[in-house]
């Protein structure tokens, strides 16, 4: 699948087909998410794969009681080592690039999926403490959020984006915008000199 389709046509999936996903599959994910970008190439992340049954039903408690999220094949967890990056950054490598880095990875699984034919969605609403507990995973690892992977079962519709003329702007903030041109193979930028208007 070609890298803008994939980017375009992904969406947010919440209900599967009872259908394992297959170990390799899994392994491109993983590995999709390892080639992310990351502060000072410290690769902070880590990955807890989830396929028992028993502790789906658990991390879908310690989801605020999203209980669909049991119902995919594999749950993966991602979690940081702040600590690697507070060694060189301190506080905003800690609080700030350990969630970029994150959120990197993230993304990178997301577009794997989509592009393997998988459906996936992230859920960072997470009783943090509890999904320590259940994973036995130590304090000073932080976790971020967990991504349900499955065989979709739903096709959701193309959602809203706003256009880039709301939302861009060159040399300066609120003076230049860009607008899309009809028919353009990619968006077209035009100056505007006027003030930003927020819609």
């Amino acid at each position: 699948m070609e890298l803008f389709q994939a980017i375009t046509d992904r969406r947010s999936i919440r209900k599967f087909l009872d259908k394992p996903v297959e170990e390799e599959k899994i392994l491109k994910i993983l590995d999709s998410a390892r080639w992310a970008p990351s502060a000072g190439n410290l690769q902070d992340w880590q990955f807890v794969v989830v396929r028992n049954k028993a502790i789906k039903l658990l991390l879908a408690e310690a989801a605020f009681g999203q209980y669909w999220i049991a119902s995919a094949p594999v749950i993966i967890i991602v979690c940081s080592k702040p600590y690697r990056l507070s060694k060189i950054y301190g506080k905003l490598g800690e609080s700030i690039y350990s969630l970029m880095d994150c959120s990197f990875a993230t993304q990178n699984m997301l577009l794997s999926v989509h592009s393997l034919g998988l459906g996936a969605t992230m859920v960072p609403a997470l009783d943090l403490d509890a999904v320590r507990r259940i994973l036995n995973i130590p304090a000073d690892i932080k976790v971020y959020a967990m991504i349900p992977i499955g065989y979709p079962a739903e096709k959701p519709n193309v959602p809203h984006r706003h256009g880039l003329e709301t939302m861009t702007f060159f040399d300066s903030y609120g003076t230049t915008w860009a607008k899309e041109v009809p028919g353009s193979i990619r968006p077209v930028f035009i100056r505007r000199d006027q003030p930003y208007i927020e819609y």
